[in-house]
């Protein structure tokens, strides 16, 4: 790696403790690489920082990794389905304290598991991942945290009640088929069957999106497309999805339609908000809450983050807005910094997000395949340098 700018700290300061709290950079490095990195140019800068790195994500695909990175917890795996039904192998692992199972939606049900054939947007569901809650259920846990993203299906949630025990009957009482298609066809729900503790733990679903169920900024409008929906099928989903907001409203007595988030992975809250009483919370602030950010920021001198692209979606919920507003409500107020493939937000609303300053890590003008080689070599020196800022004002103060 290239060398990076260093300064002496002064003699008589404590040393800093800076926090590392990446997100991923998609195609590049994994969370747990990008603190790394991070973290070899801090200790250039400041040999005798204390460093504390967590791998973060924001409630969707790479959730359970970061997870799995900052508790140190082994990984389970389950025999199940993929979203349009072919037999796979699922991911899934608990908290250290045995309270919190988690689920990654992406691990069963997840679009790059089905990337090899042709989408199916009517036909995809979420199955699968009902089984992976099945088995964490089955691991005694009183918390299911479900991570939401990257899925295939815009099926409601039904799959996984289903995945659950739950049985989904048209009007001559016969199973429906997985997916929007058959989701069309659900007049009742027989909830017989379902797990004997899927009611008793609580439920949590990382969000990162406000999107309602239906209409125009809805489940099918807005995210079917991208899982292979052209515009009669996006209708299709919608006037489903509508059929099944009803259903369980006249079910359970709980009103989905309006939901912030119940748009979020196919419109999966809605229906586990309904059946489970799931709750739905931001995924950036969720994750930071399981691997203890809050604690760690308590005494922090300074916050790098990052993503590969920082802009307007990035102070909506996800990474970086999570770190910029506990780092605010820390009683040591850390300055946040985010480092990122490209920097694309303005400075003044970077500076209305909480965030001091962001910058990028590619070298004046280059093209994508150039930087992702020299990721970390970058990652490493931008925060050398962030960290040189750090104590040049110590210095001065």
């Amino acid at each position: 790696m290239t060398s990076t700018p260093t300064a002496a700290p002064s003699p008589t300061a404590e040393p800093p403790h800076v926090v590392l709290v990446p997100d991923s950079f998609k195609g590049s490095l994994d969370a747990t690489e990008v603190a790394a990195a991070l973290r070899e140019g801090v200790l250039a800068a400041a040999p005798d920082a204390r460093v504390t790195s967590l791998a973060m994500a924001d409630g969707g695909e790479g959730t359970l990794d970061a997870l799995v990175a900052s508790w140190q917890s082994a990984v389970h795996t389950v025999e199940t389905v993929d979203a349009i039904g072919r037999p796979t192998t699922a991911r899934w692992t608990v908290s250290p304290d045995g309270g919190a199972g988690v689920v990654e939606l992406a691990e069963a049900s997840g679009l790059p598991g089905v990337s090899d054939e042709p989408l199916q947007p009517l036909h995809a569901g979420t199955r699968g991942t009902g089984d992976v809650a099945a088995a964490v259920l089955d691991a005694g846990v009183s918390e299911v945290l479900v991570c939401l993203g990257g899925s295939a299906s815009t099926d409601g949630g039904a799959g996984i009640l289903s995945g659950l025990g739950a049985r989904m009957l048209d009007a001559d009482g016969q199973v429906v088929p997985d997916g929007g298609e058959g989701l069309a066809r659900v007049t009742s729900i027989d909830l017989s069957g379902l797990h004997p503790r899927a009611r008793e733990v609580r439920w949590r679903l990382a969000v990162d999106v406000t999107n309602p169920l239906l209409g125009e900024l809805g489940a099918a409008a807005v995210f079917s497309p991208q899982k292979g929906a052209g515009p009669g099928e996006v209708a299709f989903l919608d006037e489903a999805l509508t059929r099944w907001a009803n259903l369980l409203e006249r079910e359970t007595s709980v009103r989905v339609h309006e939901l912030p988030g119940a748009g979020a992975a196919g419109g999966v809250p809605a229906g586990l908000a309904a059946v489970l009483g799931a709750e739905l919370e931001p995924g950036a602030l969720l994750v930071a809450e399981a691997v203890g950010l809050p604690a760690v920021l308590a005494d922090a001198a300074l916050v790098l983050t990052g993503e590969g692209s920082f802009d307007s979606q990035s102070v909506r919920g996800k990474v970086a807005d999570g770190v910029a507003r506990l780092a605010a409500a820390s009683p040591a107020r850390p300055p946040v910094v985010v480092v990122a493939g490209q920097v694309l937000l303005p400075a003044e609303q970077t500076r209305a997000a909480g965030i001091t300053a962001a910058f990028s890590i590619a070298p004046g003008p280059i093209g994508l395949d150039e930087l992702i080689p020299r990721t970390a070599t970058r990652l490493a020196e931008v925060a050398a340098s962030a960290t040189n800022l750090l104590l040049a004002g110590r210095r001065r103060g």
